[in-house]
């Protein structure tokens, strides 16, 4: 059986000579694989690129009823990036937040409303000329009460981080308690997103951002560690 449906690429790997296994998070199945021929020969050129991270595609894929690898009928760009894969800043964004929802995704059903938020934060981030400093702490906040674990305020975030880091200690020694309240206000501005946050540098950001994908792996079971938040830092510094 084939469906015909829009899909968001989380990654790929290489497989045999000239293809590549693609998992894409579908709208009408959650997350899939698929085995995806030759799109790594030389001729013709470009077609690798509709794979990257977070590429819109319009698919035609099969289905099989025992579930496991499929393959692609048909495969097209949905939406090109007008400024996404020029911008240095803005790709190591993308990499960095297609590595955590890779992560963090993992059903394979359907979620209408989740994969619209995706696919239309992708598209405004990409419209986005500037102030996108805080781009990827705002997605992750959203994509949180998404996957069913979203803050309601950001002293929520810290104290469970900070008492879940220092578990082993006494309560009256808590050293990351009082240091992590530090950033208490700037998620509760985030999570508000009535305008630009006052985070002041990219120091604070990467700050935010290991304590929140902190707060993601007590949710979410086996996360493990992002890697891509090291090449992130370098860029974070600059804004």
């Amino acid at each position: 059986m084939l469906i015909k449906t829009r899909g968001i690429v989380l990654n790929y790997l290489k497989y045999r000579e000239t293809s590549i296994i693609a998992r894409v998070y579908t709208e009408q199945r959650g997350v899939q694989s698929y085995i995806v021929n030759g799109v790594r020969k030389a001729k013709p050129p470009g077609r690798i690129a509709l794979f990257q991270p977070f590429t819109l595609l319009d698919l035609v894929a099969y289905v099989s009823p025992r579930g496991g690898l499929t393959r692609l009928s048909e495969f097209r760009c949905l939406r090109p990036f007008r400024t996404i894969p020029y911008d240095m800043r803005k790709s190591s964004v993308v990499l960095f937040l297609s590595e955590v929802v890779s992560r963090v995704l993992r059903e394979e059903e359907e979620n209408a409303a989740l994969f619209e938020y995706l696919y239309h934060a992708l598209v405004a981030f990409d419209e986005q000329e500037e102030g996108f400093e805080n781009f990827a702490l705002v997605f992750l906040l959203h994509l949180s009460h998404y996957l069913g674990f979203g803050p309601d305020s950001g002293r929520q975030i810290t104290e469970q981080v900070a008492f879940a880091t220092d578990a082993n200690l006494p309560a009256t020694s808590r050293p990351t308690v009082l240091r992590f309240q530090e950033f208490e206000h700037f998620f509760d501005e985030l999570l508000r997103d009535e305008g630009p946050a006052s985070v002041p540098n990219g120091r604070v950001r990467r700050e935010l951002l290991t304590i929140l994908l902190r707060y993601y792996q007590l949710h979410v079971e086996n996360m493990g560690d992002v890697r891509s938040l090291d090449v992130l830092s370098d860029v974070l510094a600059e804004l």
